[in-house]
């Protein structure tokens, strides 16, 4: 019989356990687990103490904020075996996890709303809407020609389900979109082949997982490939762009961008991103819409009711 201590009280696991013990991070995750067969949800608070049936639990769906101190309370968890997210970026997480523990991710839950705000953010740029809406605030009418999102050739650098949300959405617009990844296949160049590319885009969206291998992926040789008046679009990690390279092209006024993700994150106060030109900001919302808790429930869901069958849950990242 398992012994655990557990904020100065012991807990015995009971001698028979017919239930796959999972730890949510907030309510909704026991509705959302309540009908799963095997399964036994229990609520933790993450900037808490665990409970005490952390001592047996299996799996621990985690939330975005609080990595440190969750990882912390993982290594005091002996039976534990799946760490489920409710994001699709899971860099936070990676290489970090007690040995044998496997990492799941919610991939499908984000896409569409990612890249909705993608799009948003284009038909802002080209449409010229932070403009008109200063002309509205001014009482000014002042007509102008502006761009169009039809036509625009589009590079999107991640052929996962955010990337092919995206490009589902964009051309409709009439936009022609070219997709790279890490890993060519048919209809998807490599990374390498990027020097190639840039040159040939309109627009470049980023939503590529965050690593030590994406680490300022767009730097200075990068964005100084990209076309005089292009933009760049920011829907992955901020570190996966160096925003010094990215302030002096800016400043330049030789490219445009659009930003849901920064580097630092929160951007501070007085930061010259805030002031540079052609850059719009938005705060990390992209995938923070209605409705956003109930997806993320679902897939995650999905990923432990494989767990408990005792199939490889399919967002499994890695190995």
């Amino acid at each position: 019989m398992l012994a655990f201590l557990i904020h100065n009280k012991t807990w015995r696991e009971p001698e028979e356990r017919m239930t796959l013990t999972v730890l949510v991070p907030e309510e909704e995750g026991l509705m959302a687990l309540a009908g799963l067969s095997g399964v036994g949800p229990v609520l933790y608070n993450p900037a808490g103490r665990m409970p005490e049936q952390a001592a047996y639990a299996q799996v621990m769906v985690v939330p975005p904020l609080h990595a440190n101190r969750l990882v912390a309370a993982m290594r005091e968890m002996p039976r534990l075996r799946l760490v489920q997210t409710l994001s699709a970026g899971v860099d936070q997480w990676e290489g970090r996890l007690p040995a044998g523990v496997l990492l799941s991710n919610a991939r499908g839950a984000h896409g569409g709303a990612t890249a909705e705000w993608a799009v948003t953010v284009l038909l802002a740029i080209f449409r010229r809407i932070p403009r008109w809406v200063a002309d509205q605030e001014e009482h000014a009418w002042r007509p102008r020609m502006t761009e169009t999102l039809d036509g625009k050739r589009v590079l999107i650098l991640g052929a996962g389900d955010l990337g092919a949300s995206l490009r589902a959405r964009l051309e409709p617009f009439g936009a022609v979109v070219t997709m790279a990844a890490r890993t060519p296949r048919p209809g998807v160049h490599g990374i390498a082949e990027l020097p190639r590319l840039l040159a040939g885009h309109d627009v470049v969206v980023v939503m590529v997982p965050y690593n030590t291998e994406t680490h300022h992926l767009v730097d200075k040789d990068f964005l100084s490939r990209m076309p005089d008046g292009a933009v760049l679009v920011n829907a992955a990690r901020g570190p996966v762009v160096d925003t010094g390279a990215l302030l002096d092209e800016l400043n330049a006024e030789r490219l445009r961008a659009a930003l849901d993700v920064t580097d630092p994150e929160p951007l501070p106060a007085g930061h010259p991103l805030w002031d540079a030109p052609g850059l719009l900001i938005t705060p990390h919302i992209g995938g923070n819409t209605a409705g956003n808790a109930e997806r993320a429930w679902a897939v995650a869901a999905r990923q432990i009711a494989a767990f408990a069958a005792g199939r490889r849950p399919p967002n499994a990242v890695g190995r």
